[in-house]
């Protein structure tokens, strides 16, 4: 296989480590339970199992959000293609093989929201949904780049294919 001109793997960024999920919900639960007991010694002992509702909700929610953050997208350009290969949190994949030389990038840089989209033929195809405004910029220009050395082989110091 030849070696590839530019290659990334995107996921989302999770802030919270799986340590700092359990020191949260230790907090969480401790709180829960100490209030929960004072409702319950008040009188209001209905309350107390809120409490706990509400600590199973905050833990669906977390777990849920872990979930997400197993997407991933790959994206690798060699001599032949760009190839996009993108899996879901449940583990599917979907592959796309773009031609490098009708690719068109494209991300506005003064759009806050703006997305990361790859032209080819008419269709587009979004990238790095997950990813902020300004890693999604970086990115596309880190592409804009590595599509350009691969459209100009002499200026990047490679041969053009067919020639010894």
């Amino acid at each position: 296989m030849a070696q590839p001109m530019f290659q990334a793997e995107l996921r989302p960024h999770r802030a919270l480590s799986p340590r700092g999920f359990i020191y949260l919900m230790l907090v969480v639960c401790g709180v829960n339970f100490t209030a929960g007991i004072a409702f319950w010694i008040a009188g209001a002992w209905p309350i107390f199992g809120f409490c706990g509702l509400d600590v199973l909700l905050l833990w669906i929610a977390f777990k849920l959000s872990y979930r997400q953050g197993l997407a991933r997208e790959y994206i690798l350009l060699d001599r032949e293609a760009l190839t996009v290969r993108r899996c879901d949190p449940k583990g599917r994949e979907q592959v796309w093989r773009l031609q490098p030389y009708w690719l068109r990038v494209e991300c506005a840089d003064e759009d806050e929201r703006a997305a990361l989209r790859l032209w080819s033929h008419g269709r587009a195809l979004a990238l790095g949904d997950f990813l902020s405004p300004q890693e999604r910029r970086t990115l596309a220009g880190a592409l804009r780049d590595a599509l350009w050395h691969w459209r100009q082989p002499e200026a990047a110091g490679l041969r053009p294919l067919g020639t010894v």
